[in-house]
């Protein structure tokens, strides 16, 4: 049996531009949340090189970055760049999908400043419990779109180590 590379595998699942629009941005989303959170984390324990963005005296929450990231990909998407139709191109369908999940992220991780209009980021108000349904239910949807895919990259690792299983 021949090896199988990762992008054999990838392009076996994600032929069509949805699946792979779904899931990078699914992918997307996961990644930018838990990093977020991470330098967030390291930003209020004064821990490595991170601070918060500032001008004017005025403090720029990370919604913000997320929210012209959003309109950005809105406005592509007006154009029909990146939106997975066939005059559109690759490239431009992945990156609009990377740079939606991102935006998403940052968007989502200020929900408490939609509704309270004041910085309530770190009060315990449902915090923890939103950060935990938010992780889970961002890898829910990275293993919904992702599912087969990851499936068969576990399947060659084992194949590759030795440990494939007998059918």
């Amino acid at each position: 049996m021949s090896r199988r590379s990762l992008r054999s595998i990838y392009s076996a699942h994600f032929s069509g531009r949805r699946q792979e629009r779904q899931f990078l941005s699914s992918m997307s989303f996961f990644a930018t949340f838990a990093i977020t959170r991470g330098i967030t984390h390291a930003i209020r324990r004064d821990i490595g090189p991170f601070h918060n963005e500032t001008r004017g005296g005025l403090h720029i929450h990370h919604l913000v970055w997320g929210i012209f990231g959003l309109l950005g990909v809105g406005y592509l998407w007006l154009d029909q760049v990146g939106t997975g139709m066939e005059q559109s191109s690759a490239q431009g369908s992945r990156a609009t999908a990377l740079l939606y999940g991102a935006g998403a992220a940052l968007t989502l991780d200020e929900f408490a400043l939609w509704l309270h209009l004041e910085d309530v980021y770190w009060a315990k108000q449902g915090r923890d419990s939103v950060d935990a349904v938010v992780l889970f239910a961002s890898l829910l949807s990275v293993g919904f779109w992702g599912r087969w895919f990851f499936r068969d990259v576990a399947r060659e690792a084992l194949r590759l180590t030795g440990h494939e299983q007998r059918r």
